[in-house]
């Protein structure tokens, strides 16, 4: 009731009791919620944002262009593909997210992910067909048509993957990629991106791998094939060329936009003016017949109507479409969260699972692959003046018009630009290698999870690689909670601020007090290692001094015995009485002398009650604190194998006279910016 409550599904009425299903502010809230564009669109100021949307969505929407194109042939598709995949979910974004200056779109990560399927289960090598006995080629046109197919399927499975978690509320799934593991997985995969690249730069023809280590996986060529110089085999000049030469230029004008992009209106569409260029040189000068130059080759005008998926594939692509559904969403929610910070609104992280969801969704009917976010057009996005999803509106129509009229004069494009294209735009992953050393400054296991996910990644391919690295990310959790920090905290003198002694010379321990802390929570699995720092930290060997304390107690025990057997012969007080006839005392007589003889005997009020004794009266040597205070502020929560240790410890403490106190601290932070306030524990 109370989840419905919260979706606004049921109203309950206090007076009667009665359930109201789908009132009519209800129903109004869930569609703000799955259409937030209702709710910002009415309030859109255009004066002040249209301008600038527009300037934005045309400068993100030459971008798409060429990287759309670039992306299709990184996944092994054909390029109209990557023109489908800007253009449809591009548009649904504009309706179902929340964030103002995310582009989303072809990615590269998401790109290589669906060629390594593609590869591993349409190879080429399965479409070879021989045209009157001559050698063996293969049938593109068979091999694109069943490879569009196949993605489309991986694309609406990994939609629903979205939208499901998101309607679950499962939008913290993606806490479980850490931010090292996913620079660490996405600078892998450049990797991967940049090797999957190198046979259209050198214009070579190279068998397909997947699977574990097929990047190490390399071809071997008849030894005739292998010039005496120290070329590539087989290498096409014209095509390595054409390569440099764009990547050059490529490399030379983003520099420029990025050193002077304050003063320009928008950044030079270096990209798109390569394509144009290089498209234009290529029909001209016939590189394909002339220079055996690859080129892009025909592209459809037009939309598709769409096309139901091939269910008969989710058994092979349910495990790689749940992968790069997390990593779609956790590359995309990253940097929704960085521009919301940056523009002071909230981005709703479920609902962007929906959205995101929902584009693949809807996008894999239409012959789309699976997209993200781009961090290179959300820049360029933002810092031409985007101030809504309106500028993915603008972006979305550039790619309509290029489908409808232009994409066909792009045949003549080489395969070789796109590729330059797609290696240039890696630049900025790559620098994600600066990680290491920061990392190494601040925090060792995170180095760790970064260098295990890269290497892992790198050999296990991008699905396996991804379910390596978030168990050695799950498993980093469970032994920084084994292996924590324990710490004896000090006060910095004239101030409230408590530290480590053994790092800070200036904390001082508070005289008879020892505040112990653990820089992880409390739990099963390393409650009992808590209590042994805590013993050892608090500088006497506890059990030591509770076993002679036990052994102390036990002779004292012998000694009263003894005493009580030598005053049991003494039990009896004899008094003389005084004689009836002279009046004067007579000695004492047996008991069987007759009267004359006054027994007293001791009430049991009259006896002395022995003290406890101490470990002063025991002769034992005492702790030099008399109070021990657990700082509990990292502790998140206590399961009952740890309240049973803690009895234990508190137990142990008193029996060295030491009491036990759980620190609380006022407010939010813990010791290490409070005074702290300890309570005394509730013996139970």
């Amino acid at each position: 009731h109370r989840e419905l409550q919260t979706w606004g599904f049921i109203s309950l009425c206090p007076d009667t009791h009665v359930h109201t299903l789908c009132s009519g502010s209800a129903a109004k809230s869930l569609l703000f919620r799955f259409l937030p564009f209702l709710r910002w669109l009415p309030r859109y100021p255009i004066k002040d944002w249209l301008l600038g949307d527009i300037v934005s969505g045309f400068s993100v929407g030459i971008m798409h262009l060429p990287q759309g194109l670039a992306y299709a042939l990184l996944a092994g598709l054909p390029p109209v593909t990557g023109l489908y995949s800007s253009f449809y979910p591009v548009f649904l974004y504009f309706f179902f997210g929340t964030s103002r200056h995310n582009s989303v779109g072809p990615f590269a990560v998401i790109s290589v992910m669906i060629g390594s399927l593609t590869e591993s289960l349409m190879p080429s090598e399965d479409f070879l067909e021989s045209v009157n006995g001559s050698n063996a080629t293969v049938n593109e046109e068979l091999r694109d048509t069943r490879r569009v197919e196949l993605v489309a399927t991986i694309t609406v499975l990994t939609g629903i993957f979205q939208v499901l978690l998101g309607l679950l509320q499962f939008g913290f799934v993606v806490t479980y990629l850490s931010d090292p593991l996913v620079r660490g997985y996405t600078t892998a995969a450049s990797v991967h991106v940049l090797i999957s690249q190198l046979k259209n730069v050198f214009g070579v023809s190279q068998s397909e791998h997947s699977g574990p280590l097929s990047l190490f996986v390399v071809s071997i060529y008849p030894p005739e094939h292998i010039p005496s110089s120290c070329k590539l085999p087989d290498t096409n000049v014209g095509t390595l060329v054409t390569s440099i030469i764009a990547m050059v230029s490529i490399l030379i004008v983003k520099e420029l936009n990025h050193k002077f992009g304050a003063k320009l209106p928008m950044p030079i569409p270096i990209e798109l003016i390569t394509i144009i260029v290089s498209t234009g040189i290529s029909y001209g000068v016939n590189l394909k017949e002339k220079f055996g130059v690859s080129v892009v080759g025909n592209i459809p005008s037009g939309l598709k109507p769409p096309v139901v998926p091939n269910m008969s594939y989710f058994g092979q692509v349910v495990g790689n479409a749940f992968a790069i559904a997390v990593v779609g969403y956790a590359i995309c929610i990253s940097l929704g969260k960085i521009f919301a910070l940056k523009h002071g609104y909230k981005v709703d992280s479920n609902q962007e699972l929906i959205a995101l969801g929902l584009c693949n969704f809807l996008g894999g009917f239409f012959q789309c692959f699976a997209i993200s976010c781009s961090m290179s057009r959300s820049l360029v996005q933002e810092s031409t003046g985007g101030n809504s999803q309106v500028a993915g509106v603008i972006a979305s129509l550039v790619i309509l018009v290029t489908i409808v009229k232009i994409g066909e004069l792009f045949r003549d494009l080489p395969k070789a630009i796109l590729a330059a294209i797609i290696i240039v735009n890696l630049k900025g992953m790559f620098k994600q290698f600066k990680d290491l050393s920061t990392l190494w400054k601040s925090n060792k296991v995170d180095l760790l999870v970064w260098v295990v996910t890269f290497i892992a990644t790198l050999l296990l391919n991008l699905d396996i690689g991804l379910a390596a690295s978030v168990a050695f990310g799950l498993l980093t959790v469970i032994f920084r909670t084994q292996l924590p920090h324990y710490s004896i905290l000090g006060r910095i003198s004239d101030t409230d601020v408590y530290r480590d002694v053994v790092e800070y010379e200036m904390a001082q321990e508070v005289p008879g007090v020892k505040i112990f802390r653990s820089s992880s929570t409390i739990y099963f699995a390393n409650v009992e290692l808590y209590a042994e720092a805590l013993k050892k930290k608090s500088g006497i060997d506890v059990d030591r001094l509770i076993e002679k304390k036990k052994k102390a107690l036990k002779k004292l025990k012998k000694q009263q015995k003894k005493l009580e057997k030598e005053k049991a012969k003494k039990k009896k007080v004899v008094l003389p009485s005084l004689d009836n006839n002279t009046g004067s005392p007579s000695l004492p007589q047996s008991a069987g002398d007759g009267p004359g003889v006054a027994v007293i005997e001791l009430s049991a009020g009259e006896r002395s009650a022995p003290s406890e004794p101490t470990l002063r009266s025991l002769g034992l040597p005492q702790p030099s604190f008399s109070a021990v205070i657990l700082d509990f502020s990292p502790v998140s929560f206590v399961d009952t194998v740890s309240i049973k240790i803690l009895k234990n410890i508190f137990r142990d403490f008193r029996e060295i006279e030491v009491d036990v106190f759980i620190a609380s601290c006022p407010g939010e932070g813990d010791l290490q910016s409070h005074e702290p306030r300890a309570s005394p524990l509730a013996h139970s």
